[in-house]
């Protein structure tokens, strides 16, 4: 029987793994990649995906089980906190080997104008007083954070437009990879004063960072929570190695 691997996804670093993996290992394992749900088109992948939850870590553990999982690759956001608990404490309880995949931290561009928050709800306490217009690159639920604000224009993007979103707010649409000329030219069309984001890393979302500086933009940035305890790569050609080594 061939080994079944996870993935948990929902990143554009868990599609490339799930397509690395799939090249090497077709026929040999089965390959499955969790999603969470939230994007009603997600892309195409040539391996076995699910959709939604689990029930916790318990639901997550059961579900390892039930499915003989063999290796457990954990490829979620970098703000996914409690999906990584859960997966750390699912593996633990069905002795499955889990790995993270961390994307790298970005390294900030010299120049940038940046304020750190510790969370979005100290990012939007801190907003009024930076911007009287703010672009959001906070992803849909963090959206919510910023629904009282009334003082500032915001203009957030997402890849297709939610089922509910904050009055306060609007929404264009949006595919990443996105470029830093593609990142100006929204920044400018809205006239935008300042970029809020989470420091999620990576050199894709970077371009938005660069982009914010050249137009000498103020800078709110959300810190990244630090990864769960276990071992972590950072790269898609280290987990491919992990996966095919074990």
């Amino acid at each position: 029987m061939p080994e079944n691997i996870l993935i948990l996804g929902g990143t554009a670093e868990a599609a490339r793994l799930a397509r690395a993996a799939h090249e090497t290992l077709s026929g040999r394992a089965r390959i499955v990649v969790s999603l969470a749900g939230r994007t009603r088109a997600p892309a195409s992948l040539p391996v076995e995906t699910r959709s939604g939850g689990f029930g916790g870590a318990a639901g997550l553990a059961d579900y390892l089980r039930a499915e003989k999982i063999a290796l457990l690759v954990d490829a979620t956001h970098p703000f996914a906190a409690r999906m990584s608990a859960n997966a750390r404490i699912a593996c633990a309880a069905a002795n499955v080997p889990r790995l993270q995949l961390v994307r790298p931290a970005w390294t900030i561009p010299k120049l940038a104008r940046v304020t750190w928050a510790a969370n979005l709800g100290e990012a939007a306490n801190l907003l009024p007083d930076m911007s009287q217009a703010a672009f959001l690159a906070v992803g849909g639920r963090g959206m919510a954070a910023f629904e009282t604000i009334e003082t500032v224009r915001l203009v957030a993007r997402m890849v297709e437009m939610p089922d509910e979103k904050p009055a306060n707010i609007e929404v264009v649409l949006g595919r990443p990879p996105f470029t830093g000329d593609s990142e100006r030219a929204l920044c400018e069309r809205r006239k935008v004063e300042t970029l809020v984001a989470r420091a999620s890393g990576g050199a894709a979302g970077l371009a938005k960072i660069e982009a914010a500086r050249d137009l000498k933009l103020s800078i709110l940035l959300v810190r990244r929570p630090d990864p769960e305890p276990g071992e972590c790569v950072d790269s898609v050609e280290a987990a491919r190695a992990w996966i095919e080594n074990r």
